[in-house]
């Protein structure tokens, strides 16, 4: 007596096939087309924002006569280039300083401008600390695991209070989806299990829900002993 389990599967037909390796070819084709489609967007928004300000003999298109689509970019990033410059000398610090503080005296410009300046400089803004290494920590309670970013060593007051016997370690645990947001939690530093994978690599395994694992990397020592002695 065979049962449903002893049979041999069915082969896909003609047009399952065909709907397969189209599934595949949408897989391929929607980043790359998608990725294509919002660069040459972008570059033509700020083409379309930046060069009516150019004066046109600087302009090349009035030379060429054809449209180069992405020159405005070039003149913006060397405008930004130039003021990041002047930015970072005396007199331009000085000057920064004396414009913010005429902001600071307009009450709905003041509060638009400092909510864009943070944002701008979370964003933006070059640091030398990063996320340490990708971790597991045990979240929301015990027996539950979740993926986290080892930041830094709990300092100062957080450090002091927490009722805890060694190091206090910052973790920031990110939602899916969106990596961007999530918690900070501080979890002793015995509680936290490092990883291997790296932080591109745990933070396309949580945009994933799961579904994209990186390679096993096994071996490898932790970093944690690493950032307190350098602290």
């Amino acid at each position: 007596m065979t049962t449903p389990f002893d049979q041999e599967p069915r082969k896909p037909g003609i047009f399952s096939s065909l709907r397969s390796s189209f599934l595949t070819g949408l897989v391929v084709i929607m980043p790359v087309g998608l990725t294509i489609w919002l660069i040459w967007t972008m570059f033509g928004w700020v083409d379309g924002f930046v060069l009516p300000l150019v004066p046109a003999r600087f302009n090349p298109e009035q030379y060429i006569g054809i449209n180069l689509r992405g020159v405005g970019v070039i003149f913006f990033l060397v405008f930004t280039i130039v003021v990041g410059w002047i930015a970072k000398g005396l007199i331009g610090r000085s000057l920064i300083r004396f414009a913010e503080s005429l902001v600071e005296r307009t009450p709905v410009v003041r509060s638009i401008y400092s909510g864009i300046k943070q944002i701008a400089e979370t964003v933006f803004a070059q640091s030398e600390r990063t996320f340490e290494k990708a971790c597991l920590i045990q979240y929301p309670r015990k027996g539950i695991w979740a993926i986290g970013f080892v930041s830094t060593l709990a300092k100062g007051e957080v450090a002091q209070r927490a009722d805890t016997t060694g190091d206090l370690v910052s973790v920031f645990v990110p939602t899916t989806p969106n990596p961007t947001s999530g918690f900070l939690l501080f979890f002793p530093r015995e509680d936290i299990v490092e990883l291997e994978m790296t932080i591109e690599e745990a933070a396309k395994l949580v945009i994933s829900a799961g579904l994209v694992y990186p390679p096993d990397k096994p071996g490898g020592k932790p970093k944690i002993e690493a950032m307190r002695k350098a602290s």
